[in-house]
């Protein structure tokens, strides 16, 4: 009795680390993007306007991650960063604006560089290929789930249609970000000053809200209906 009690528990205990391994294995890692987007941007804003740096030292200490994420892969994984070299470009564009004062105008266009700046990442990034944005699109695709997961990989690596709605995602957001850029740009130098700070902002906001309408719908929804039917019919495939 006290052997087969053992068995059974020692075989309970190894099904359940299995399972767990199975399920963590499952669920969608975060931590690239918290790496190479959450961390240098909050700290940026930690440094800046929690401890009263100035813009060049809080770009400066904010850059040490990114740059960091972007050597290491480089070196250790043979391969480039790709959101944290953004990261990392964005900042030293920064760097480099902050450098100009005086025209109050030219100091309202050169706010939309950081846009620019990631609208032009972005796009090269789809000429490449690799489509950025998908980093940020595909754990709310797969839901941590294993199968669909499995599914996705399945759909890049034999579906065009599925290929071209994830390039169209992150097409939709670098064409946006570079023409809000174009809009803020033409604003500062055709608009009264006081008309255009406060029209900065809506233009920003604007552009996201139409930036999530556009990718979802040439996006998002035609990769979750295509991931939904690879699923059936990896199911009826299965019976």
């Amino acid at each position: 009795m006290s052997l087969t009690i053992t068995e059974t528990s020692t075989g309970t205990t190894a099904q359940a680390t299995t399972t767990a391994t199975e399920t963590s294995a499952s669920r969608p890692s975060f931590l690239p993007l918290i790496l190479d987007v959450a961390l240098p941007v909050g700290s940026y804003y930690l440094f800046k306007d929690g401890l009263g740096m100035s813009t060049m030292a809080a770009l400066g200490w904010s850059s040490v991650a990114p740059a960091a994420r972007t050597v290491w892969s480089a070196v250790k994984e043979r391969k480039v960063n790709g959101l944290a070299g953004l990261i990392l470009f964005v900042n030293v564009v920064g760097l480099l604006l902050s450098l100009v004062a005086g025209d109050p105008r030219l100091m309202l266009a050169k706010d939309s560089g950081v846009s620019s700046a990631i609208g032009i990442g972005v796009l090269v990034s789809v000429k490449l290929g690799k489509p950025m944005m998908t980093q940020g699109m595909k754990p709310f695709l797969i839901k941590g789930d294993a199968a669909r997961s499995a599914a996705w990989d399945r759909l890049v690596a034999q579906s065009p249609r599925f290929r071209a709605a994830e390039r169209n995602f992150s097409l939709v957001w670098g064409v946006a970000l570079l023409g809000e850029c174009v809009l803020r740009v033409v604003g500062a130098y055709t608009l009264p000053i006081d008309t255009m700070v406060l029209l900065g902002t809506v233009v920003m906001i604007a552009t996201m809200v139409l930036a999530f309408l556009v990718s979802g719908r040439f996006g998002v929804v035609p990769m979750q209906k295509m991931l939904e039917h690879e699923l059936a019919s990896r199911v009826e495939t299965e019976k």
